[in-house]
């Protein structure tokens, strides 16, 4: 196969990282073929010479592109004649918003509720680089982190207003139909559901409605990964 996409997994093969989860979605999208082959956070340190040192990583035929955003510009470019991503520059400009967006009010807050959660899901030689680096990033344990994430799920809840509120006028970001802007904010959320059996949104909101509307595209990705709900 031409192109493969070096996707972190964990436990059961579940694939858990958002940004892993843009990259496989945008390949969908563009309807290419592709391998997604799991790799862990020891793999990425034994091939960060040649790949980065993060994922996800796409390799096609040789050519190496890292980082979500990165790949979704490359795979726009190379293949023009597959379904935009963007929409055109208009769209893409749009999309800088939507990044920034998901990152300060979605992942900044998603991500210490479910932290010790993707602890567990890592393979056990991950865990302990795992717990590192991630008690350094928030100065707590991952225990203390996760704690109270009841009482901060309101304030998450209500800080997806604009996207509920976007969705209760149409199917989906982009309109009638996605666009990567729509994958960048439900790869968050997919990220959590594989890990957690923590529910971040209601079955009767909007935003849970618009995630299986996603999960019924590209041959069920998203319904059929391996996930607690």
């Amino acid at each position: 196969m031409a192109i493969v996409l070096h996707d972190l997994a964990g436990v059961e093969d579940r694939r858990f990282s958002p940004y892993c989860w843009r990259a496989r979605l945008a390949l969908h999208h563009k309807q290419l073929d592709h391998e997604a082959r799991g790799v862990t956070y020891a793999d990425i340190q034994a091939f960060s010479e040649d790949y980065g040192s993060t994922t996800p990583v796409l390799d096609d035929n040789g050519h190496i592109v890292p980082d979500s955003g990165a790949i979704a510009t490359y795979l726009e470019a190379t293949y023009p004649d597959r379904p935009s991503l963007f929409g055109g520059e208009p769209g893409r400009a749009l999309t800088r918003f939507v990044e920034n967006w998901t990152a300060t009010a979605v992942h900044a807050s998603l991500g210490g509720m479910v932290v010790k959660d993707i602890h567990d899901h890592v393979v056990e030689g991950d865990r302990a680089y795992f717990r590192q680096s991630r008690e350094a990033r928030f100065g707590a344990t991952l225990e203390a982190t996760q704690t109270g994430r009841e009482d901060r799920l309101p304030d998450f809840r209500k800080g997806l207003a604009p996207l509920r509120l976007t969705l209760r006028q149409q199917p989906f970001l982009g309109g009638d139909a996605p666009i990567y802007a729509d994958y960048i904010v439900v790869a968050a959320f997919q990220w959590a559901r594989t890990i957690s059996d923590f529910r971040l949104v209601e079955a009767d909101d909007p935003v849970w409605h618009w995630i299986e509307r996603l999960g019924d595209l590209h041959g069920g990705l998203l319904r059929d990964a391996p996930s607690y709900y």
